[in-house]
């Protein structure tokens, strides 16, 4: 088959899964589109627990090993310890994290694809409601670096949690530093950034100081509804057609 006639790259986006508060039928729904669909990867942009237990993240490492492809996850603000569990949060937020992530996680292995990681989420804050967006330089400049080295990526793309500018969505991110980020990105050659949190869909392309960027927003699996049904992102990418984005909702 020559490049021409190559099927197009498929991903599956979903987010906020919220092990502790899941829907299972939601949940069940969507492996059954990932076994009879079967994407070349799935990416989580995080919140994959409610109270970041090991409890939820053994139910959620458990559904994510069953699903019919490989997978890439993000934290979420949700995956660090909660706030009565203070001094562990302070000192080893991502340690449940990356425990489970060491069982479950797959690097992104598609030919003319890169997908690299932006963190997002911080345990404390110099504000009130900690669950915001934060963008810190020291993660930013590891997606830029991660961006450097995939300059022959026809697609190009970047995970985080929170969206880094705000959609149009009933909840918000409130990112810290995301303007800028946006812009260093795009001005990176990131081709969109896709994140969760708002557990609504969005697609926007932003004009940034660094060139246009799409922001693509999944919805959630879990019961947590805000103003649409549990969803998720199918995207689908060619060198011809480019980045399609389909939200599908539960029915």
């Amino acid at each position: 088959m020559t490049p021409e006639q190559a099927a197009p790259v498929r991903l599956f986006h979903v987010s906020d899964l919220h092990f502790g508060q899941e829907d299972r039928a939601a949940l069940d729904w969507f492996a059954a589109e990932v076994a009879m669909l079967r994407p070349d990867a799935v990416i989580c942009t995080g919140d994959l627990t409610m109270r970041g237990t090991t409890r939820e993240f053994a139910r959620a490492a458990e559904w994510l090993r069953s699903l019919a492809a490989p997978v890439s996850i993000e934290a979420g603000n949700h995956d660090m310890p909660y706030y009565w569990e203070i001094f562990t949060r302070l000192r080893r937020p991502f340690a449940r994290f990356q425990a489970m992530r060491k069982g479950v996680h797959s690097d992104l292995a598609v030919d003319g694809v890169a997908l690299v990681s932006l963190q997002t989420v911080t345990p404390a804050q110099r504000r009130l409601n900690w669950s915001k967006g934060r963008v810190r330089q020291a993660g930013l400049d590891a997606a830029l670096a991660g961006l450097a080295k995939a300059p022959g990526a026809g697609l190009r793309l970047v995970a985080c949690h929170h969206p880094l500018v705000d959609a149009d969505t009933k909840s918000s991110g409130s990112t810290r530093g995301g303007k800028l980020a946006l812009a260093q990105l795009a001005k990176a050659g990131a081709n969109a950034v896709l994140s969760g949190h708002v557990h609504d869909a969005f697609d926007l392309l932003v004009q940034t100081e660094g060139g246009p960027i799409r922001m693509i927003g999944a919805g959630t699996l879990s019961q947590r509804l805000r103003a649409t049904r549990p969803g998720y992102n199918r995207l689908e990418w060619s060198a011809d057609t480019g980045l399609q984005v389909s939200p599908q909702v539960m029915v």
